[in-house]
């Protein structure tokens, strides 16, 4: 026998649904703090910085890539590249819970990849976390980390055009 919903249980299943909808923080905030000019990541002290100009705003501990040490020069490597770069794109549908994208590689590091032969892999991305419960400790493909409620902010606060600097 197949249930029929009846105009009660259906407003109760639509309040139930709002409820938890409710509960569950917008994945979408506003910003309206100090444009940020600038990202720096200091691999090695897993630590990514927002700045103005020359005045931080906000730093947040990171996870890197499973092998972090060294620039990104090969596909599925491991590495976090280093360098100059710029945030390029941004996915508020990523797998990843929210994602702003880095313009790895740049021409030097295709370049490179052609010498030998590789390709120098791609899709780099600060993002949130698939799992929020996972333990910190490095674990992406070579991707920048940080968890979902500190990615909703950045994902805010920064804007495409952005210079990123990471270094070893």
């Amino acid at each position: 026998m197949t249930p029929v919903l009846t105009r009660r249980s259906t407003l109760g299943l639509l309040a139930s649904t709002a409820a938890v909808a409710a509960c569950e923080p917008s994945r979408f905030i506003a910003y309206d703090g100090p444009e940020v000019t600038r990202i720096e990541v200091q691999k090695s002290a897993r630590q990514m910085h927002l700045l103005h100009h020359s005045t931080l705003l906000e730093s947040y501990d990171i996870a890197l890539g499973f092998a972090p040490e060294g620039h990104k020069t090969t596909r599925g490597d491991g590495r976090t590249p280093e360098g100059r770069y710029i945030i390029d794109r941004r996915n508020p549908n990523s797998e990843f819970y929210l994602s702003i994208g880095i313009s790895y590689p740049n021409e030097a590091d295709v370049a490179q990849a052609e010498e030998r032969g590789v390709s120098p892999g791609g899709d780099i991305f600060i993002h949130g976390n698939p799992r929020p419960m996972r333990n910190r400790g490095d674990w992406t493909a070579g991707c920048i980390a940080v968890t979902n409620r500190e990615m909703r902010h950045i994902y805010a606060a920064v804007r495409d055009g952005t210079v990123i600097d990471i270094y070893a």
